[in-house]
């Protein structure tokens, strides 16, 4: 087996055509580069040095190997620097999974923050609803991921990072019901606006009327949060919704909230990583910053 060093001492003796010069540069003995080149002389089969009264000279054989040590080296300094500023987060990526709604006010400022600091760093972000984030965490296709909760995986670290409260939000045609209780009954006897089903949101709401021993049939299906309070803005039913999510909507009026008997529990968000899974630097960086 060649020895990488050989290949270094090498480089240099062809650099320098010179022992002597080779190995104060590689703060070595003459006689330890002389002892090396003729060891891969030897190991090669072929004479790679013309030994002259002032230095050395490459052979042809000599010639055609330079080439590709001289490109090796280069690769492996590159991959060094590469490494270095990975390291000190002048490079990298993460991949991070969420979906629309957590992305835009949870993850988002989290993200400008990062991406401030850190510009080098390339960010892949991926949305889907929270089922389907998880199956790409478990297989590996992101390196972390915020989502609804409860989830409980064995192969999951999960970090509670906010509890936030589900409401029912209305337009300004329903205001004479968002003065008063409702009951369950009444809500669901409204046109209703949910999530598509397979959300973790859509299943939350159908649970919750399923435990008090109500079916309940949405009038729209829609996929995101922004349309499901701008639909309820445009006074087509009852949007259920996170309230922290449209704070600014009810503080000025352009959402009603409708007050239930029955209250909503609270639901938790978590910020997921796999624990079987070493993270990158730039990943581990970015986790560490949304644990802290």
């Amino acid at each position: 087996m060649m020895n990488l060093e050989w290949y270094r001492i090498f480089l240099y003796t062809a650099r320098h055509r010179n022992l002597t010069k080779a190995a104060q540069e590689l703060h070595v003995t003459q006689p330890s580069v002389s002892y090396a080149i003729k060891q891969m002389e030897e190991a090669m089969g072929v004479q790679l040095f013309h030994r002259l009264s002032k230095g050395v000279e490459l052979t042809d054989e000599g010639l055609a190997l330079l080439d590709y040590v001289e490109q090796s080296f280069s690769m492996l300094d590159s991959a060094q620097k590469h490494l270095h500023n990975l390291k000190q987060l002048h490079a990298g990526e993460i991949r991070i999974g969420a979906s629309d709604s957590l992305i835009k006010h949870l993850l988002l400022p989290q993200l400008n923050a990062f991406h401030r600091d850190y510009p080098g760093i390339r960010i892949r972000l991926s949305h889907g609803k929270t089922p389907d984030i998880t199956r790409r965490l478990l297989d590996g296709e992101i390196d972390c991921a915020m989502l609804h909760l409860p989830i409980q995986h064995p192969q999951l670290i999960i970090h509670t990072m906010a509890m936030i409260e589900d409401c029912f939000v209305v337009g300004e045609a329903y205001k004479e019901l968002a003065e008063r209780t409702l009951s369950i009954h009444e809500l669901a006897e409204l046109p209703l606006i949910l999530l598509s089903p397979g959300s973790s949101t859509r299943t939350f709401v159908d649970q919750w009327f399923a435990a008090k021993g109500v079916t309940v049939k949405p009038d729209i299906e829609l996929g995101s949060v922004d349309l499901l309070a701008e639909f309820a803005r445009l006074n087509y039913g009852a949007a259920f919704i996170s309230r922290s999510f449209v704070e600014e909507e009810l503080r000025c009026g352009k959402l009603l909230e409708l007050k239930a008997d029955i209250p909503f529990p609270s639901r938790g968000i978590g910020f997921a990583v796999r624990r079987d899974k070493k993270l990158s630097v730039a990943a581990e960086s970015f986790v560490r910053r949304i644990r802290d």
